[in-house]
């Protein structure tokens, strides 16, 4: 096998890039698959070696043949200067928002931002002396307004994860960068295949690996990539820090990669597919996903985007909570559970009201959001239309 340089990469299609990206079988006996490193000490030859630090690797915490892999599988999708792994999805935003930021600072947080980071924000962030404002995700270039003289971050989620408002990326990034300011995306609903983040202007690309990049349900994965601009302060906050993920988990994420696209095209078409047919049912007010012309963002979405993925909303028509509760409980191939980017479908009742502070999110009816897994579409939707009929004798 021809071993390709970082450039040749990145000159080939992303089904492409996915397969050979970090596969050195010359370095391994031939292997397909890197070795999994089980280690934290490495050995230096000489005193000298070890003072000049010669050796590729130094410690296991700083890195392993199976840790730069999955680097550089996930580097030449994002297409950025550098990647740094992490042991969860959450870890990923503290750890980018922690490298651009200090006390004294002003962040600006869009109001989708599902509830984890707010929490990071509100209670961590705040206790080290920075400044967090939530903003309407909405607002495009208007955000120049809310930018302070110490603002020093924007962070932005496109869509929201759960009320699926598509931000504009590049008019955002527009306004922050003529005032030096950096822009932050979690990405992990479109991922790089779907929405190039440094192409659009972000300077930190976040993705919750724990969903479609390992595409499995059976880890817990972080990254971030960073352009030239902050790569730096990343690289060495992620070190400085002491994170590191295990050697295991780095395998299982390189493996998910290399399936990403095919998945990522099933997710999407099963999830339109089924996201239309809820716009007809009477028991469905609004239907919120990016790829549905009905959809508020659905122009912004077509013009950034390159594809959808598995997630979406929906907001019932008023039905009391014993109905949705007849809904949900006996679904047969939706699980009631948290996360979403594996191959098994997935509902979560959700109320997203109490906790937006910029904007007003006042939904006709209750909310569910669907994460639509690798399962027969039919099946699927006779399972949605079963539930659908208990929620109809329940609100009788």
């Amino acid at each position: 096998m021809h071993k390709f340089t970082a450039g040749e990469i990145a000159d080939l299609e992303t089904a492409t890039q996915l397969s050979v990206a970090g596969r050195h079988p010359e370095e391994a006996f031939g292997f397909v698959n890197p070795p999994v490193y089980h280690g934290s000490t490495v050995l230096f030859p000489t005193v000298q070696d070890m003072a000049e630090r010669t050796n590729r690797y130094g410690y296991g915490r700083r890195g392993s043949p199976t840790m730069t892999a999955v680097q550089e599988a996930v580097g030449a999708l994002e297409g950025g200067v550098g990647v740094v792994l992490c042991p969860s999805g959450l870890s990923a935003v503290s750890t980018a928002l922690l490298s651009v930021l200090k006390a004294g600072d002003h962040l600006l947080v869009t109001d989708s931002a599902y509830d984890p980071i707010r929490t990071f924000c509100d209670n961590v962030l705040t206790r080290f002396g920075v400044e967090v404002t939530y903003y309407d995700p909405l607002i495009g270039a208007d955000i120049a307004a809310l930018f302070q003289p110490n603002t020093r971050a924007v962070f932005t989620e496109t869509p929201g994860s759960l009320t699926f408002e598509v931000q504009d990326i590049p008019a955002i990034a527009e306004a922050a960068h003529a005032r030096d300011i950096l822009v932050l995306l979690d990405n992990t609903w479109a991922t790089p295949l779907y929405f190039p983040a440094h192409a659009r202007g972000v300077d930190l690309s976040i993705s919750s690996g724990t969903k479609y990049f390992c595409g499995h349900s059976d880890i817990l994965f972080g990254t971030v990539s960073a352009n030239a601009r902050a790569w730096r302060a990343l690289s060495k906050t992620h070190g400085d820090t002491g994170l590191c993920v295990g050697p295991d988990d780095a395998y299982l994420a390189l493996r998910g990669l290399r399936t990403l696209k095919v998945r990522l095209e099933a997710h999407q078409k099963s999830a339109l597919e089924l996201a239309r047919w809820l716009e007809t049912r009477p028991e469905v007010s609004r239907v919120l996903h990016p790829a549905l012309e009905s959809h508020p963002g659905h122009a912004i979405w077509k013009r950034d985007f390159l594809g959808s993925s598995g997630l979406f909303s929906i907001v019932l028509k008023p039905v009391p909570q014993k109905a949705v509760a007849a809904f949900l409980d006996h679904l047969k191939l939706f699980g009631l559970g948290y996360s979403w980017g594996g191959f098994e479908s997935l509902a979560l009742p959700f109320k997203a009201t109490p906790y937006r502070t910029a904007t007003q999110w006042q939904p006709e009816g209750p909310t569910i959001r669907l994460q639509i897994g690798l399962e027969d579409v039919s099946d699927l939707r006779a399972d949605l239309e079963e539930g659908l009929v208990r929620l109809n004798a329940a609100a009788q």
